[in-house]
């Protein structure tokens, strides 16, 4: 078979594609219909998983999983906004990561508000401004975002879905590496490429700015100025990617939140988060932690934080294993309740992504 019936083929092909998407989109446009008619929310993040399930287990390739899961966030993405603009808060401003963790979760046929802060995304999702919120919640490296930790105990919005992403550095400017006389970037992102740095610009001045994507505003309009941000600021200022993935560990992981006001469903691998306040007394933590032992709930994560309210007072953020709905965890969740000064549930929602 000659290069011309191989095209014939690929067009043909392509026709068909085509007219099963739009067929799968107006199908996806009375799902639409019928869950607003119902008030439930346009977007299901256990539907959506259940989606992704099946596509990676009906996949005998030669596309990989993770292309196929590509391809259909932004056919779940086009679904989305196609009966009324979907609109995403995050944190800020473009081309953070909060923004590519975003775009991630929702692909690109949304809309997309820029944030300047973290109380200001819970902010617009309460007010309606937005549908979802997005905002970091935890990386590998430093830890826990504190201030995230600080919204939730306080706002009556649920966390529905996370999102990890593999954070990646990259130096970029518009000059040669051996002229750059100044770097920009956040304090975290130079403590994470500390080892390159030294190595590689140990003359060059450091300078500590806001955001990575500040950073890239600045060096896409000084000579002889770089910043370490994302390939997507890269994109969006114009600027060249001088060199890659220079942060310190290969292991650079951060997670984030998908806020909302509606409450996901369960899919079988959910995870639910908490927070609770425990009474002044000696052995006052293991109590609380009783339940789960009790009930055979695996803890995955457990933070605490102060209250901000009185000395010594903390509150515990916990992550485990399972769905609020779930039998098990009801019964633990209302003895812990019971035993506790303060108890809120933060949602529950899909492990994977």
């Amino acid at each position: 078979m000659n290069l011309k019936n191989l095209r014939q083929k690929i067009d043909s092909t392509d026709k068909k594609i085509v007219m099963l998407l739009n067929q799968r989109a107006i199908i996806a446009g009375r799902v639409a219909d019928f869950k607003l008619k119902h008030g439930q929310s346009l977007y299901s993040p256990d539907r959506e998983r259940e989606v992704l399930r099946k596509i990676a287990a009906g996949n005998p390739g030669p596309l990989t999983t993770g292309a196929l899961e590509a391809v259909y966030r932004e056919i779940m993405s086009a679904a989305l906004a196609q009966e009324r603009p979907l609109s995403i808060a995050y944190l800020g401003p473009e081309a953070t990561f909060t923004n590519l963790a975003a775009i991630k979760r929702f692909g690109s046929q949304v809309d997309y508000l820029a944030c300047d802060g973290i109380a200001d995304v819970f902010l617009e999702v309460e007010r309606s401004q937005a549908d979802y919120g997005v905002v970091p919640i935890e990386n590998s490296i430093e830890g826990a975002v504190t201030h995230t930790l600080d919204m939730l105990i306080d706002s009556d919005l649920k966390i529905c879905a996370q999102v990890i992403l593999d954070i990646s550095h990259n130096l970029l400017a518009n000059c040669p590496k051996l002229k750059i006389k100044r770097v920009y970037s956040n304090p975290q992102v130079f403590g994470q490429c500390r080892l390159w740095l030294e190595k590689n610009l140990a003359r060059v001045d450091t300078i500590e700015v806001s955001s990575t994507t500040r950073a890239a505003q600045i060096a896409s309009r000084e000579k002889h100025s770089a910043a370490i941000a994302s390939l997507l600021a890269a994109k969006v200022y114009k600027l060249r990617v001088i060199a890659s993935d220079i942060e310190d560990s290969p292991h650079n992981i951060t997670r984030f939140l998908v806020i909302g006001k509606n409450e996901t469903g369960a899919t079988g691998e959910d995870k639910t988060s908490i927070v609770f306040s425990i009474k002044d007394k000696v052995g006052a933590l293991y109590d609380m932690l009783k339940p789960f032992k009790k009930y055979h709930i695996n803890l995955t994560k457990i933070e605490s934080r102060p209250s901000k309210k009185k000395a010594w007072d903390y509150y515990f953020f916990v992550d485990l294993e399972g769905h609020q709905g779930e039998p098990r965890v009801k019964k633990a969740l209302t003895e812990l309740e019971n035993k506790c000064r303060f108890m809120k549930v933060l949602g529950s929602y899909p492990i994977g992504e």
